[in-house]
């Protein structure tokens, strides 16, 4: 038989710029919803492009699993 013991997702997004979206603003309400969620997480990158648009590597939690040794 298999088990999870712990498991992280590593996720690279972009925010980018439109007519009204403020890429900084996208992001704070992204890391504020997994907060209110509970789910841990870990910025690994976070790069501001030429266009305006911002990149960022996380780490975060995946479903309810353990993160043990993933998110230290």
């Amino acid at each position: 038989m298999r088990r999870i013991v712990s498991a992280c997702l590593l996720q690279t997004m972009r925010f980018d710029t439109t007519k009204e979206a403020d890429p900084e603003q996208d992001f704070t309400i992204f890391c504020k919803k997994l907060e209110k969620s509970s789910v841990k997480y870990v910025i690994e990158e976070k790069t501001k492009e030429a266009d305006g648009s911002l990149v960022v590597k996380i780490r975060k939690q995946y479903n309810s699993y353990s993160t043990d040794g993933y998110l230290q």
